[in-house]
């Protein structure tokens, strides 16, 4: 948790009052832990130092706060591919290799943990599949369009942003037995292999 994040759970603990985007944030931090079963409202308001009651003015009820979870980070991720893939003066290949880049480099291991775990929930709940399935349709059009900007036809471009996302996601998941400099060889030499003839 950052520290802005803190100072403002701090303050919000001494006075009972916590806002409804910091129930929200600590039901993201602890789905990333324990998974959609572990975000139980006693759970938060211990992490948060506040008594349940708080919770009730909030939110009607658990699944209202799981649902504002899903909402939450839905919004975020589409926004997020929306800004990472704007041109904003750059070429769709500059754009892409950018992008190559920022998911390959430094791992966000608390933002890939909730999208695991947003993931796993996924598997048996309707509200929590769209919400991951509008955020792969954006991830995949925005990639794609950043494809035809390259000058391939569209189908073609589709399945090389279906290609992108799978080594996106993939590779940081996988335990490689090699160090970091040899993994750094590998996931750049992928990175061209994505890129080739764009």
């Amino acid at each position: 948790m950052s520290d802005a994040k803190g100072d403002a759970r701090t303050g919000e603990a001494r006075t009972g009052e916590v806002r409804s985007e910091s129930w929200i944030e600590a039901g993201l931090e602890e789905i990333a832990r324990s998974g959609v079963e572990g975000v139980r409202v006693e759970v938060l308001a211990k992490n948060l130092g506040v008594t349940k009651g708080g919770f009730y003015r909030r939110f009607r009820d658990r699944a209202a706060l799981l649902e504002a979870m899903l909402q939450h980070w839905s919004e975020g991720r589409i926004a997020a591919i929306e800004k990472q893939t704007s041109l904003d003066g750059a070429t769709a290949r500059e754009r892409l290799k950018a992008l190559i880049a920022l998911y390959s480099e430094r791992m966000n291991t608390e933002g890939m943990a909730v999208e695991l775990a947003i993931r796993q929930w996924a598997r048996s709940d309707e509200i929590a599949a769209n919400a991951v399935a509008s955020v792969d349709a954006a991830r995949l059009k925005n990639v794609g369009h950043l494809y035809r900007a390259t000058g391939l036809v569209a189908e073609e471009a589709d399945a090389q942003a279906f290609l992108f996302y799978c080594f996106v996601f993939g590779q940081s998941l996988l335990f490689l037995e090699r160090g970091p400099r040899k993994r750094a060889q590998l996931v750049a030499k992928s990175a061209e292999t994505l890129l080739r003839g764009v």
